[in-house]
C-alpha cells in the first residue's frame, strides 16, 4: 500500500508539471479581451499578491471531437488551500459572465512560486516588468520571457523547481 500510494503522488506531481510545461511550451502571442471588455489584456499577466497568480493565452488546444470553439485557450492558476488549481475559459476573450472549468492540479503543496526571465537574464517575480513597458501598447501585451521558473515546495517532498524555455 504504501508503495503505491507513493507511486500515485509521484503520478500526480509529473502530470502537474506536465500540464504547465505544456501551457508555457504553448504560450501564444494574442492578447485577450479584459472580461469587462474595455481594455486587453496581456498574453503573460502574473502576480505574486493576487489570485489567479498566473493567466496565459496559450495556443494548440487539441480538439479530437471537432467542437466549434477556438484553437487558443486563456488559462489560469491558483493556489488556495494547500492546492494547485488551473481553470480554463471555454472561449478566447471570457467575459465576467462566462463560467470556467477548474481542475485542482495537485494537493499537499505548501507554497507555488513562477518566475520570469526577462531579456537582460533578470528574474522576475511578476510579469509582464515594468522595464518592459515601451510607447508601443500592442508590443507590450505580447512581451513575453525567455524562461518561466516553476517552484512547488511540497509537504510530502520538499522543494521541486523546473526550468521551462519559453519557445519564440
Amino acid at each position: 500500500k504504501a508503495l503505491e500510494d507513493r507511486q500515485e503522488r509521484l503520478l500526480a506531481v509529473q502530470t502537474a508539471m506536465r500540464v504547465i510545461a505544456q501551457d508555457i511550451n504553448q504560450l501564444a502571442l494574442r492578447a485577450i479581451r479584459n472580461p469587462s471588455g474595455n481594455s486587453m489584456d496581456p498574453v503573460l499577466e502574473s502576480s505574486a499578491s493576487a489570485q489567479p497568480f498566473v493567466q496565459l493565452t496559450r495556443g494548440g488546444w487539441a480538439n479530437p471531437a471537432g467542437v466549434q470553439r477556438p484553437t487558443v485557450q486563456r488559462v489560469a492558476y491558483f493556489f488556495e488551500n494547500n492546492t494547485l488549481r488551473r481553470e480554463y475559459w471555454p472561449v478566447a476573450d471570457p467575459l465576467l459572465s462566462t463560467e470556467r472549468q477548474k481542475r485542482d492540479l495537485l494537493t499537499g503543496v505548501k507554497s507555488v512560486t513562477f518566475r520570469y526571465m526577462d531579456v537582460t537574464r533578470q528574474w522576475r517575480e511578476t510579469w509582464p516588468p515594468q522595464s518592459a513597458i515601451s510607447n508601443n501598447a500592442t508590443l507590450n501585451l505580447r512581451v513575453r520571457p525567455l524562461a518561466v521558473e516553476v517552484t512547488l515546495d511540497l509537504a510530502d517532498w520538499g522543494k521541486v523547481t523546473r526550468i521551462l524555455e519559453v519557445p519564440t
